[in-house]
This record gives structure tokens, C-alpha cells and sequence, in this order.
């Protein structure tokens, strides 16, 4: 099995048990069935994976967890993917001042690392919300993208197919999305995969940190926090959790990885 048919497998199956976490998950994220009976169970048939301190089944939890995780995830790149795609496009086919302005813009903003200002936003913004943050991480992810786009539109301005369009007066734009785009598409759908699982990874860590999804609402992150300090009595709060980060990420990087093999002649 190829690396992209594997990724790609994963990848649905996460995002079906997302969709599917109302029928799957056996209670709702914020149920509190027993107070005291239930506080800190450890896994059964009923609860498989435990429950929290609040008697929350830890299972429904990681499930519904995984449709906020996700959904930020694949919004969050779908911003970052269309600006920077937008301004390297710009960059790359116009050149000369518009290109030296942009990409100083794009030097600003890589030379200053992400996570810091993505704390220094969310510790001033009070009641953070989810499409707050959905799009402080997209609007804060797109310098690399850029980068990469304008490096690839630099090399197909000079095609003959480029030159050939201008020739005969098509205009710019539709140059851009008719000829260019189409022909730059490969890195972006690579790097649009490997993003995915970078941004569930940062926005676990804000979670965990109490700056990222709010409770009650379940996320990864904040799971994880809710078990760090019983971690030797309930381990299995914070575990499973855990393991879902990591398989998230392993398969979007595994999708990232086929894909930019299958798309590279040099491997075929």
C-alpha cells in the first residue's frame, strides 16, 4: 500500500469518526451522570476509556474533541492556503517593487515565530471564541505558503504556455487562475496536508494552556489539561487524548508525504 493510499485511508477515518461522533460517542461531551459514583472511573465496558473529575465519559469527550480539533485544523489551512497562495501568486508574476514589497512583508512575519504571536493576540483577546481563533491561526500561517507559491510562479512565468497567453491578450487574472495556478497546485495540496496536522498541534497546545478552545466545549487540548494533575491516579484522562494528537498528525503527515511523492516526477 502507497504512502499517499495509506495517509489517505487514515485521514478518512478520522474525519468519519468526527462526523459520525453523535451517533458513535455514548453520551453527550458535557454529561455528568454520577458526580460521585462515577468521578474518575476507570475504563469498563460502559465508559471505555474512563471518565474526568466531572464524571464526563472521557471517550464521547475525544470524540466530539476531534470534530472542533479537525474542523479548526482544515479552516485554519484554508485561510493560510488562500492568502499566501493569493500573495505569491502576486509576488511571483508581477516582480520588481511589488514583489520586493511583499516579501519583505513575508520576512516580517517569518522572522517573528508564530506561537509567540498567536499568545500575544489570544492573551489580549478576552472571551476568545472559535472562529476568533480559527482565524487568528489561519491570518498568522500564511508566510511560509507564500514563499513557496512565489517561488513556483516565478518558474512558469517564463513557460512558453505563460508567454503565449499574454501574446494573444488574455488578462492578467485569468492567466493567474486559468494557466499559473493550476500549474503551482502540486506544493500548495503538500503543504495544505502537513499544515492540517501543525495546526492541530498548535491549537492543542493553546487548549492545554487555557488560551485556545473554551471550556466546556471539548477539545484535545484542554483534555488533556483536565487529567495533567491526576495523571498518576487517572492516567487514562490524558492519554487517550494524547494518542489522538498523535495519530491525527502522523496521518496528515504521512498523507503529506505520498502526495508530495506522487507529485514529484523525480520520484516516479
Amino acid at each position: 500500500m502507497t504512502r499517499i493510499r495509506l495517509g489517505s485511508l487514515a485521514v478518512a477515518a478520522l474525519l468519519l469518526l468526527a462526523i459520525l461522533a453523535p451517533v458513535i460517542a455514548p453520551y453527550a461531551p458535557t454529561a455528568q451522570p454520577d458526580l460521585i459514583g462515577l468521578r474518575n472511573a476507570a475504563p469498563s465496558w460502559a465508559h471505555p476509556f474512563g471518565t474526568d473529575m466531572f464524571s464526563r465519559d472521557v471517550l464521547s469527550r475525544v470524540l466530539y474533541g476531534a470534530r472542533v480539533s479537525l474542523l479548526i485544523g482544515v479552516l485554519a489551512v484554508a485561510i493560510s492556503v488562500t492568502v499566501g497562495t493569493a500573495v505569491g501568486l502576486a509576488a511571483g508574476y508581477a516582480g520588481g517593487a511589488v514583489d520586493a514589497g511583499l516579501m519583505r512583508v513575508v520576512d516580517a512575519g517569518l522572522a517573528i515565530p508564530k506561537i509567540f504571536v498567536v499568545l500575544v493576540v489570544l492573551a489580549l483577546w478576552e472571551g476568545i471564541t472559535v472562529p476568533v481563533l480559527v482565524g487568528i491561526l489561519g491570518f498568522t500561517g500564511w508566510f511560509g505558503v507564500s514563499r513557496i507559491v512565489r517561488a513556483e510562479t516565478q518558474s512558469a512565468r517564463g513557460r512558453e504556455y505563460v508567454a503565449a497567453a499574454r501574446a494573444i491578450g488574455i488578462p492578467t487574472h485569468r492567466i493567474l487562475v486559468r494557466h499559473v495556478l493550476p500549474n503551482v497546485a502540486a506544493p500548495i495540496l503538500v503543504v495544505a496536508s502537513l499544515g492540517i496536522g501543525q495546526v492541530i498541534l498548535l491549537e492543542a497546545g493553546l487548549s492545554y494552556l487555557g488560551v485556545g478552545v473554551p471550556q466546556p466545549m471539548p477539545s484535545w487540548g484542554n483534555i488533556i489539561a483536565d487529567g495533567q494533575h491526576l495523571f498518576a491516579s487517572a492516567p487514562w484522562i490524558s492519554t487517550a487524548p494524547g494518542l489522538a494528537i498523535v495519530a491525527t498528525v502522523m496521518a496528515f503527515s504521512v498523507l503529506a508525504d505520498g502526495m508530495r511523492a506522487a507529485l514529484d516526477p523525480r520520484d516516479r
